[in-house]
């Protein structure tokens, strides 16, 4: 651990995106300090038995030495780097993340930040649960994607009663065994958690905007393995297969220059709501999809809920539920950040109101650093700069190192 008066940085988060910048700053010989506990938003917002949707290829976290990705965390255990259809299931990427903090970040400071503000000449007040207070000259936040869950308005005053919850609220499914769940939203955390939900003995039923898609499996289970014409046509990138893949692995900094409305196109449809390919079977013909259908109200009614959705031709339809699900993801809204004052909240410059996906998220600098210099934000809070890269793992590379050369650079302090 750093004493008080070393860190230069504070880095607030220990999941992929924290613990990435730290071994990347300890690379670089920056002095700083991380809070947090490892792994925490994967352990406490996640079903359990979930499996993430990008491939073993794409979930390593970023180090400054080989040796600490996904595959040599396996082989360290005895198995195989694994294979592109194999999905990664969530238990084995937690305990990949430990072993990653334990190998690179093992000075890891496991309390809660509590307030982050403004101090004197140009510096930062970090507030810790302990009671200890200290200044550095820069934070980053890597604080994950919990703090943006959305869930639709026409849904919110039903969570004060218990009966509306995002997917982010559950580690357990099998609290609804027997129960009747409506799970709003068609992308991959609205699939699975029907999936799940119907696994543990509950009666989901999904209602979507549009019909629910499932991307095709992988042409093979090793890139090699693929044809010479169909690397042409769909060429490896990071975030997978594909020319839009291949851009926004290999051009963030460029989407970050492009125009709102582009780069707001670029987060809602590159690898969009969409289920991963071996979801298929576990939800056709197993749960039943009302598509075409959006939000009109929601009442509570005999202990549950009564819905009413819109249907494709303009009638109102109600559906009855226990418990209802937002499966809608994630909206980034700085305001919605509490561990950041008011004032520093208020100091931090926004996207424009148009498009609205970008209005409440940080405008970055090509360093990752917001209107208030010395300030830096990671992660999804990111990816409206940066383009869909940043909504993954495998976005902590590009993250890591531009904010660590940043501020071995002298930016910032």
């Amino acid at each position: 651990m750093k004493p008080p008066g070393d860190a230069k940085v504070a880095v607030l988060g220990a999941g992929p995106y924290g613990l990435s910048i730290a071994a990347h700053l300890q690379a670089r010989r920056v002095p700083y300090r991380i809070f947090g506990e490892p792994m925490e938003g994967w352990r406490s917002h996640m079903p359990r038995e979930m499996y993430l949707k990008s491939s073993p290829f794409s979930s390593s976290i970023s180090a400054p030495a080989p040796g600490y990705g996904l595959g040599s965390f396996r082989a360290q255990e005895g198995r195989h780097p694994g294979r592109e259809r194999e999905p990664v299931p969530l238990s084995e990427f937690v305990r990949y993340g430990l072993w990653f903090q334990q190998n690179c970040v093992p000075e890891l400071e496991r309390t809660v930040v509590r307030g982050i503000d403004r101090a004197h000449a140009g510096r930062f007040r970090v507030t810790l649960d302990s009671g200890e207070e200290f200044t550095a000259p820069a934070v980053v936040v890597a604080t994950g994607v919990s703090p943006f869950a959305y869930v639709p308005r026409e849904l919110t005053g039903l969570r004060e009663h218990g009966l509306v919850s995002h997917t982010a609220d559950h580690t357990d499914l099998s609290v609804f065994a027997g129960r009747s769940v409506v799970v709003v939203g068609g992308g991959q955390s609205a699939l699975e958690t029907s999936a799940l939900l119907h696994e543990a003995g509950a009666r989901p039923t999904v209602v979507a905007r549009t019909r629910p898609s499932f991307g095709p499996p992988p042409e093979a289970d090793w890139a090699r393995d693929r044809s010479l014409h169909a690397r042409l046509l769909w060429p490896e990138a990071v975030m997978g297969t594909g020319w839009p893949l291949v851009v926004c692995s290999r051009g963030p900094a460029a989407i970050r220059r492009m125009p709102a409305r582009i780069r707001a196109h670029l987060l809602r449809t590159v690898l969009g709501p969409s289920g991963a390919w071996w979801l298929r079977e576990r939800v056709q013909g197993r749960v039943p999809v009302l598509s075409g259908r959006s939000l009109h109200s929601a009442a509570r009614e005999n202990g549950g809920v009564r819905l009413e959705v819109r249907n494709p031709g303009g009638a109102v339809e109600a559906l009855h539920a226990d418990h209802v699900i937002a499966g809608t993801g994630y909206l980034v809204d700085i305001d919605r950040m509490e561990l950041l004052s008011p004032e520093l909240r208020r100091a931090v410059r926004k996207g424009a109101a148009d498009p609205p996906q970008l209005a409440g998220a940080p405008r970055l600098s090509a360093d990752f650093q917001a209107s208030v210099p010395g300030l830096y934000f990671a992660g999804l809070a990111a990816a409206p700069t940066f383009g869909p890269l940043l909504r993954f793992v495998c976005g902590t590379g590009f993250t890591a190192s531009r904010i660590s050369a940043s501020l071995a650079a002298g930016n910032g302090a």
